[in-house]
């Protein structure tokens, strides 16, 4: 280990490095941490996320960065699984439409709906799923998993989160994006994710 107390989180999205600052914000004060995104290290190259399933590219992510930094990396690969669609979109979520920039999330929100048009809200069950991998050079990394249940919304509701967070409605009634950042963070599947994931981050770096 080195006495450098940064802990590299392998994204380049904003909306996840202040999300995941709020989910730790316990265990970085308990530890002495302090996360910082990838983009403060401009040497490192974007990781092909080429896995099959969550876990296997937050593995990637996190040893790529920890490979490159020298550092503890934290990573994720979340993403909506719909029952209907076979759990997909899945490793998919992010690059459904194909399209990228900042109409993004839209395309991808209007693509689904577009795709379960016909299909019946007794039918439309789905959840968000979340890998989150710790790698710290010279162990083995950790995968921690959490999701969050519900069913698809046939319009996008809620202005807070993002990406599929305005379709999946929860049992209360409400979308994730009518959701506070607190209390999504409490019901998450990347809070639940992490939250285990905090456990080993004391155990390891604390």
């Amino acid at each position: 280990m080195t006495d450098d107390n940064r802990l590299v989180l392998a994204t380049r999205n904003a909306h996840k490095v202040e999300e995941l600052r709020d989910i730790l914000a316990d265990v970085l004060q308990q530890t002495g941490l302090e996360l910082v995104p990838v983009t403060d290290f401009p040497d490192v190259e974007d990781v092909v996320e080429s896995g099959v399933t969550f876990a296997a590219n937050a593995i990637l992510k996190a040893e790529a960065v920890t490979a490159a930094t020298g550092l503890p990396a934290l990573a994720d690969d979340s993403g909506l699984a719909v029952d209907v669609l076979g759990g997909s979109p899945g490793v998919f979520s992010a690059r459904w439409s194909g399209v990228s920039g900042d109409n993004k999330d839209r395309a991808n929100n209007e693509l689904l709906l577009a795709q379960l048009g016909d299909v019946p809200d007794e039918h439309r069950a789905a959840g968000f799923v979340c890998a989150a991998a710790l790698a710290v050079p010279g162990q083995e990394t950790i995968v921690r998993e959490g999701t969050v249940r519900g069913v698809l919304g046939r319009e996008p509701r809620g202005a807070n989160g993002f990406g599929y967070d305005p379709l999946l409605v929860l049992p209360d009634g409400r979308t994730l994006g009518e959701y506070s950042a607190e209390e999504k963070h409490e019901i998450s599947h990347r809070g639940r994710a992490f939250r285990l994931l905090a456990e080993d981050l004391v155990r390891v770096l604390g």
